[in-house]
C-alpha cells in the first residue's frame, strides 16, 4: 500500500456539483437604476413642490440643499467610519465567540451560546445607551488621564450585537460543513484544531462571506442610532440644517438626500452579496 501524500488531502475538499454558473436574475439587474431613479425623482419632486409653496422672498430651495449637502455628507462619512470600526471589532470578537460555540468543551460552548443569544436578541439602541452611560468618560493610566470619547463608546455599543451575529455566522458556517469532512480528517490522524483551521474553516469561510456582508449593510444603516445619544453624524447634521434654516418645507428634501447617500453606499453591497450567493449555489 502506498503512503499518503499531500495530493491525497484533496479528498477532504467538498465535491463540486456538475452544473454551470448560475445565471443572474435579469430583474435584479434593473433594480439599481429603478431604485436610484425613484429616490432621485422623489427628491426632485419634493424639492419642486416645496419650492412652489415657499414664499418668494425665501432663498431658492435647490441652493439651500447644495449649501448643506457638504455638511450632511461629512456626517454621513462619520457614519461610515463608525460602521467600519464597529464591524472590525465585532468581527474579531465574533469569530472567537463563534469558535467557542463549536468547542469540544461543553462549558465553553454553553457560556459562548449564552453570550451570543443575549447580545443577539438585545435591542441595539439599548446596548448603545448602556455603552454610552456605563463606560467611563476617561481612563486613568497611572498619573495620565486619557479621555474616552463618546464616539468610541458608540462603536463599542454597536460592536456588541455585531459580535453576536458574527458568532452565529461562524457557528452556522462551521456546522454547514458535512460531517464526513471531520471523519476523513480524523482517519488521516489530524487533530481537532488542525481539522478546524486547515480543512473546515477554509471551506466555511466562503459560506460566511455573504451573510457577513449583509450584516455590514444592516450595521451601516443602524449607525444613525448614534444621533440619539448626541453624536454628530449624518442625522444630526440634517437636523442642524433644518433648525438653522427654520423651514418646514426642507424636511422631506433634506432627509431624502441623506437617504440617497445611504442607498448609494448600501445597495452595491446588497448586489455583491446576491452575486456571491449565486456563485456559491452554482459551485454546490
Amino acid at each position: 500500500m502506498r503512503a499518503l501524500g499531500d495530493s491525497d488531502l484533496a479528498v477532504l475538499l467538498p465535491m463540486r456539483a456538475s452544473v454551470g454558473r448560475a445565471s443572474p436574475d435579469p430583474s435584479c439587474a434593473l433594480l439599481a437604476p429603478r431604485f436610484g431613479a425613484t429616490i432621485g425623482g422623489l427628491l426632485l419632486a419634493t424639492t419642486a413642490f416645496a419650492e412652489a409653496l415657499a414664499a418668494p422672498t425665501r432663498p431658492n430651495l435647490l441652493s439651500v440643499l447644495l449649501k448643506w449637502a457638504p455638511l450632511i455628507f461629512s456626517g454621513f462619512l462619520f457614519n461610515l467610519l463608525v460602521s467600519v470600526f464597529a464591524m472590525t471589532i465585532g468581527t474579531c470578537a465574533g469569530i472567537g465567540l463563534g469558535l467557542a460555540q463549536v468547542s469540544a468543551l461543553g462549558t465553553v460552548r454553553r457560556i459562548a451560546w449564552c453570550l451570543t443569544q443575549f447580545f443577539r436578541n438585545a435591542p441595539w439602541l439599548v446596548l448603545l445607551f448602556y455603552a454610552m452611560f456605563l463606560l467611563p468618560f476617561e481612563l486613568r493610566l497611572g498619573a495620565a488621564v486619557v479621555p474616552f470619547p463618546a464616539w468610541v463608546k458608540a462603536v463599542i455599543g454597536l460592536a456588541l450585537p455585531v459580535m453576536a451575529n458574527v458568532s452565529e455566522i461562524v457557528r452556522g458556517g462551521v456546522r454547514s460543513i458535512p460531517l464526513g469532512q471531520w471523519e476523513a480528517a480524523d482517519s488521516l490522524a489530524f487533530s481537532r484544531s488542525q481539522t478546524l483551521w486547515r480543512i473546515i474553516l477554509p471551506q466555511a469561510a466562503r459560506r460566511m462571506i455573504a451573510p457577513w456582508m449583509n450584516l455590514y449593510a444592516i450595521l451601516t444603516m443602524a449607525t444613525t442610532l448614534i444621533s440619539v445619544v448626541g453624536i454628530q453624524d449624518g442625522m444630526t447634521m440634517t437636523r442642524a440644517a433644518l433648525v438653522a434654516e427654520g423651514r418646514v418645507d426642507l424636511f422631506i428634501p433634506l432627509y431624502l438626500m441623506l437617504l440617497l447617500m445611504f442607498f448609494a453606499y448600501c445597495y452595491p453591497i446588497a448586489r455583491w452579496t446576491a452575486v456571491i450567493e449565486q456563485r456559491l449555489a452554482a459551485a454546490g
